[in-house]
């Protein structure tokens, strides 16, 4: 019934419920893996791959390709953004450069420049990343 604080632990380890903050104010130059979700209100000159959710703060400015699962996006990005599930742009968002994504959300007032590929396309680059794995591990 009760759980030891070992096997809580545990638990949180293996969970991708880790957030990591870029706060207002901070500024970081170099790219960031990470499995679990991101958020950024500060500036980002590098590129984001993470298994979680990227949220971008208003204040956010990233200059470097995003890779995650989903994506809120208030602030600014100068790149290409990747994502498997569901791109949201806020109203105050302002994006710069390609999108690739399976749904895409865009309320009035975001601003966007560049091309978007949607649906198949994610499917698509899934199975060629599982390809290009598969070779290296071979």
């Amino acid at each position: 019934m009760f759980t030891t604080n070992n096997e809580s632990m545990k638990r949180t380890e293996n969970n991708n419920s880790v957030v990591n903050i870029i706060g207002q104010g901070t500024s970081i130059i170099g790219d960031i893996n990470s499995n679990g979700d991101i958020r950024v209100d500060g500036t980002l000159k590098g590129s984001i791959n993470t298994e979680g959710k990227v949220v971008l703060g208003k204040e956010g400015v990233v200059e470097g390709d995003v890779i995650c699962q989903n994506a809120d996006i208030s602030g600014i990005i100068k790149a290409k953004i990747t994502v498997s599930n569901l791109l949201s742009l806020k109203e105050t968002a302002k994006l710069k450069g390609d999108i690739v994504t399976n749904k895409l959300s865009i309320e009035p007032g975001a601003e966007f420049t560049g091309s978007c590929s949607m649906g198949a396309v994610i499917r698509e680059i899934k199975n060629a990343d599982q390809a290009t794995e598969k070779e290296k591990t071979a």
